[in-house]
């Protein structure tokens, strides 16, 4: 019997180039949909949350009605005077700066004798580094403000930055040995070949690379010194408050206060948070320190 054989090239061309239907993975679907319900439910909560404080914070009388019966601005006002705002705002901002200075002074050489240096101990002075990131502040708050009353350093502005500084140093290592490491160390040798020394090879040789992971760093600390609430909590004074230990006087104090006023505090202490963050965000960003990572690979 003469078996007859499919001629393909004589097939119509959509027949021919129909690729096979692959079978649809029902599992990955349902578990796309799970996160993405999920993160939607999240966003949404976290929104009206917002968006109730932020109502609240400028409404006139609001109970029992879908919106306020009217709007002012008045509770911001008396937030600024009742609160002393103004007063709070200044250390804040001097805490956070004097705070993100010091930790990238201290950390970026430190980053760089972990990443160049060979030594025995090292592991242990790593751990030692990162060692409060991974306990909770008040396991080792309590000593320090202990430490910090004896010294005669709490409730001054310099006790309350040397707390702060205590958490922000491990970011400033954390983030700045991976990008240290990616620099090809050829760039140092011909630089001190040339005379640099090593002020010189640190200033216009490394700290140029090493902007991007700078950058990144100060963002991290002046986020993380901005909400630290428990050291800071412990060791301010009623002159050295931050924003968020204000904030938590002002709900917690005796005495009665409108919470439209409280609800006012929070909306401000949002916005500079947020502030913070894009002025950070207009110098760094998560495609930048990608490319960084690109342009100088780890050496073999």
């Amino acid at each position: 019997m003469q078996t007859i054989s499919p001629n393909i090239s004589a097939m119509p061309d959509s027949i021919a180039s129909k690729p096979a239907k692959r079978p649809v993975n029902w599992s990955s679907k349902v578990w796309s949909s799970v996160v993405i319900g999920f993160m939607t439910f999240f966003l949404l909560n976290v929104g009206l949350m917002i968006a109730s404080v932020a109502t609240n914070s400028v409404a006139t009388r609001w109970f029992g009605t879908l919106l306020p019966e009217g709007t002012t601005f008045e509770w911001y006002a008396a937030a600024w005077k009742e609160f002393q705002l103004g007063d709070v705002l200044l250390v804040t901002i001097e805490v956070v700066l004097a705070v993100v200075v010091l930790a990238l002074v201290i950390g970026v050489p430190a980053a760089y004798a972990l990443a160049r240096r060979e030594f025995r101990g090292k592991r242990l002075l790593t751990g030692l580094f990162l060692l409060p990131l991974m306990v909770p502040p008040i396991t080792y708050g309590i000593p320090l403000a202990t430490l910090m009353y004896q010294l005669h350093l709490a409730g001054t502005l310099a006790g309350v930055i040397i707390a702060n500084l205590l958490p922000a140093l491990p970011f400033v290592i954390l983030v700045m040995t991976p990008f240290i490491e990616q620099i090809d160390p050829n760039l140092e040798s011909a630089a001190r070949v040339f005379g640099a020394s090593t002020g010189k090879m640190f200033r216009h040789v490394l700290v140029p690379l090493l902007a991007p992971g700078i950058l990144a760093a100060s963002l991290l600390v002046l986020v993380r010194t901005i909400a630290m609430f428990e050291l800071t909590f412990m060791t301010a004074g009623s002159d050295t408050q931050t924003l968020v230990v204000a904030l938590y006087y002002a709900v917690f104090a005796a005495g009665v206060r409108a919470p439209q006023s409280i609800d006012a505090m929070a909306m401000v202490y949002m916005i500079v948070t947020l502030l913070w963050l894009l002025i950070a965000m207009r110098f760094v960003s998560p495609t930048q320190l990608v490319s960084r990572v690109r342009e100088h690979p780890q050496p073999a």
